[in-house]
């Protein structure tokens, strides 16, 4: 599998190292990356001290528009790899068998967009969502997953789904955003999963997801744990989101002493927070936190000073 993100990704690689040096020098402040509405304007950032209190930057208007694929921005999750430079993945379209990519020395200036075809040689797989992108230093490659529906396969949950949308988590790797390893079964914990993300936590890997099952009600967060990126992963934890509360998109910020996962409570038309030192035992954080309006799944990272004050001047 293979994909041309253009020219402009090899200059900005040149120069990654340079700024890499000067973010470990100036201070971090944290970002969050999300989409509006239906996702059709592009991606949106906003900004924050502590982790609670979020401004949107811009006035919260887009900084990139989407361009490949169904041309949606939907569930934009970023990364600053080793090398310095700023990783998109993000959903295209309801339907679309591949996930959007791009790449920035500073989220100001982007790559050419790139549509990968990560399900291309699966027919019947009906989309690609919440893809997220997380960095593999043992195999010093980048692993992507998502989430997909194969109607024939896992057939056991689909009576538990929404509409047949059954899904598992699946995954690809790279080392340069041009080959891609054939896709594969990254998660497959009995139930029908979609929005997974993974930090590092100790000396090996927690992955937040949602249980997606439909009937009886489940809608809710749990944690399974690796020690390597890629697997094996454990069972799936109970939930520690509340119940009949439905959840989805969390993404994990590590702030002081606590790790923060934040949730979008769709039904709620509001973001919700839960925060750990263990993943073991949580304090619901949720009234401390405030976003911008219309505020949909996304990534929350720490950037240098340096980045954020670039992003403020822009109108």
């Amino acid at each position: 599998m293979k994909a041309t993100t253009g020219l402009l990704v090899t200059a900005l690689l040149l120069a990654s190292g340079v700024q890499a040096a000067e973010a470990n020098r100036s201070g971090s402040v944290y970002l969050f990356s999300s989409f509006r509405g239906n996702g059709e304007d592009g991606l949106h950032l906003a900004y924050s001290d502590d982790g609670l209190a979020w401004t949107a930057l811009k006035g919260d208007k887009p900084f990139l528009a989407p361009e490949v694929g169904g041309k949606l921005m939907r569930d934009p999750c970023i990364i600053q790899g080793p090398d310095g430079m700023f990783h998109m993945v993000w959903t295209t379209s309801w339907t679309d068998r591949g996930i959007g990519v791009a790449h920035s020395s500073d989220l100001i200036t982007w790559s050419e967009q790139a549509f990968v075809p990560v399900m291309e040689k699966e027919a019947t797989a009906r989309n690609c969502w919440a893809p997220e992108i997380t960095w593999d230093a043992d195999g010093e490659q980048y692993v992507i997953y998502w989430a997909t529906t194969i109607p024939e396969k896992f057939a056991e949950t689909a009576k538990n789904a929404d509409r047949g949308w059954n899904h598992r988590i699946y995954c690809t790797t790279t080392k340069d955003f041009n080959a891609y390893t054939a896709t594969r079964v990254f998660y497959e914990p009995g139930f029908n999963v979609i929005d997974s993300t993974i930090t590092a936590y100790g000396d090996g890997y927690v992955m937040i997801l949602k249980d997606e099952t439909r009937f009886p009600p489940a809608k809710n967060l749990r944690v399974a744990r690796s020690e390597r990126v890629t697997g094996p992963w454990s069972s799936a934890s109970d939930p520690f989101t509340a119940e009949g509360l439905w959840v989805e998109g969390p993404t994990v910020l590590k702030v002081g002493e606590w790790q923060i996962v934040y949730y979008d409570a769709y039904r709620k038309h509001a973001y919700g927070a839960m925060r750990t030192k263990d993943f073991a035992t949580w304090e619901d954080v949720s009234e401390k936190l405030s976003f911008p309006e219309g505020t949909r799944h996304g990534t929350a990272l720490s950037v240098s000073k340096g980045i954020l004050g670039k992003l403020l001047e822009q109108k």
